[in-house]
This record gives C-alpha cells, sequence and structure tokens, in this order.
C-alpha cells in the first residue's frame, strides 16, 4: 500500500472514530423482559400480595434484552453481588436487527 493510500485510510479511520465518539454518550434504555401475559382489568385489581401471575416464557428460556424496544440480544439471569444480572448468551446481528426494521 502507497504511504498516501495509508494516510487516506487514516483519516478515514479517525473520522469514522470521531463520528462514534459524538454518539457514545447518548442514553438509551436497556430493557429485560423475563415475559409477557395479558390480564383483564378485572383480574388485575384482583391482584394482592403474593399473587402469581404466570408469564409466557417456560422456565429456562433465554430473557429477551431490548434497547429502545429493539431486541437486540437473549440471555440467561445471573445473580451479581446480591443484584440481579443477564448473561448474553445469543447477539442479534446488525443485518437482522436491520431487517426487522425496515
Amino acid at each position: 500500500m502507497t504511504d498516501k493510500a495509508e494516510n487516506m485510510e487514516t483519516k478515514v479511520g479517525n473520522q469514522e472514530q470521531k463520528n462514534l465518539e459524538f454518539i457514545l454518550d447518548i442514553p438509551l434504555q436497556l430493557t429485560v423482559e423475563l415475559g409477557r401475559t395479558k390480564l383483564l382489568v378485572r383480574d388485575v385489581l384482583q391482584l394482592s400480595q403474593g399473587a402469581v401471575v404466570e408469564l409466557s416464557k417456560l422456565a429456562g428460556e433465554p430473557l429477551d434484552v431490548f434497547v429502545n424496544s429493539k431486541l437486540v440480544a437473549r440471555g440467561e439471569a445471573v445473580v451479581v453481588n446480591d443484584k440481579f444480572g443477564i448473561r448474553l448468551v445469543d447477539v442479534i446481528s446488525p443485518n437482522e436487527r436491520m431487517e426487522k426494521v425496515l
């Protein structure tokens, strides 16, 4: 590769890095979904402490990870320092995410 081509490639790389740095501080909402269900208003009003609501996912199924309401990964629940966390086991590829958007 010539010095001119390398210099151009470096400039493009630096510009991409600056563009990326521009968005790094934008806040995003990360949501981990354990499952879903539909209830009638009557059933919601009858909920009390200790009530159990059955969700759509089976025990052991991966949890869905959303960023700004878009599915980006799946994972499994873990406990870290007495807090829940999620270990990612499958990250949706950028191409798959774009297909869902379009």
